[in-house]
């Protein structure tokens, strides 16, 4: 799905104004959820990566980065995801080598090449799963599943894309929020903040949220692939929540983009479609370049010439990331 652009904001429109009253009702059955809820606690901690928009707003690049962060802390942690897209339900462990996207989704398959990972549209179940497994988890890190009440959290960091922030402010289907933004801040234990901040994200916190809410503000930096890339003549195409970003991040490097070519959230390539996108690079003398979110939904049989950039993400003020950590029990170290 593509975010309809009334949802960007900033305000409300004609079509945001219609759409109120279901807006209305879906915030109010998320609270019911959440207020009926009572939550199963895992004998690990459990983090939670997500986000109050629906859509992309960097939630991956973070768990990987505090996959990486446990690690030195020689602490094992495992992913669980809800696999969306994918096919499969679970709790089952993901195998890059057996299974392919339309089983698990795509976001899976990236998280299972740094720590085991597990898909579960029941997140407790998941949780459990791996809890118990051979390689048992000390940690879980969820990637999305903030407004699932089913399994309790133990740190909840939502993360906010600077460029976009909350959008109009309205909840689906009148604005992309996916609860209110103070219920949403009253539950969180931090606020990550990626990229500069051109949408208010930090007066909107200080307006909904509690006046301790740490921010912690982080970057989006290009892979090792990026110096073979800069200043060649590219063409780039990206299915993620915010293709835009994928295509300003060539241009900072001082790539040539000669065409953009956006398509849907995890959509799913046809050989064919990759076959046309070959043919215009060549058109352009351009090189094709995707993202690696992208490049696990390519079909394997014409990869072949498809260049992939990879993100990793910095934090501005690390130690007060590991503050956090350091509040949590990882089975007495």
């Amino acid at each position: 799905m593509q975010a309809p652009n009334f949802w960007r904001g900033p305000g409300p429109s004609v079509a945001s104004l219609l759409l109120s009253p279901a807006a209305h009702i879906y915030g109010l059955l998320g609270r019911i959820r959440n207020n009926f809820s009572v939550p199963w606690r895992a004998s690990v901690p459990v983090i939670c990566i997500g986000n109050l928009v629906a859509g992309g707003a960097g939630k991956t690049p973070v768990v990987l980065k505090l996959i990486d962060m446990l690690k030195q802390r020689g602490i094992k942690p495992h992913a669980l995801s809800r696999g969306y897209g994918g096919t499969l339900t679970g709790p089952m462990q993901v195998d890059p080598s057996r299974h392919n996207y339309r089983e698990t989704g795509d976001e899976p398959l990236l998280l299972a090449k740094h720590a085991p990972t597990w898909i579960a549209k029941d997140r407790v179940l998941g949780a459990q799963a791996a809890t118990e497994a051979a390689t048992d988890a000390e940690a879980i890190i969820m990637d999305d599943g903030f407004q699932n009440p089913a399994l309790a959290k133990d740190l909840s960091l939502v993360v906010v894309d600077g460029n976009y922030g909350f959008g109009n402010g309205h909840l689906i289907p009148a604005g992309p929020l996916r609860e209110s933004i103070k219920d949403g801040l009253r539950r969180a234990h931090a606020v990550v903040l990626i990229g500069a901040d051109s949408a208010g994200v930090e007066d909107s916190i200080r307006q909904h949220g509690r006046d301790d809410l740490p921010v912690l503000r982080a970057t989006i930096k290009p892979g090792p692939e990026a110096d073979a890339l800069k200043r060649q003549t590219v063409h780039a195409f990206a299915g993620i929540g915010e293709p835009e970003k994928f295509f300003r991040t060539l241009e900072d490097l001082g790539c040539t983009v000669v065409a953009r070519t956006p398509f849907a959230d995890h959509h799913p390539y046809s050989a064919a479609e990759i076959e046309a996108l070959k043919t215009d690079a060549r058109q352009q003398n351009a090189v094709l370049v995707t993202t690696e979110k992208d490049a696990v939904r390519v079909p394997e049989n014409v990869r072949d010439g498809i260049k992939v950039l990879t993100i990793t993400l910095e934090w501005d003020d690390e130690a007060g990331v590991n503050k956090l950590l350091d509040q949590l029990e990882f089975d007495g170290r």
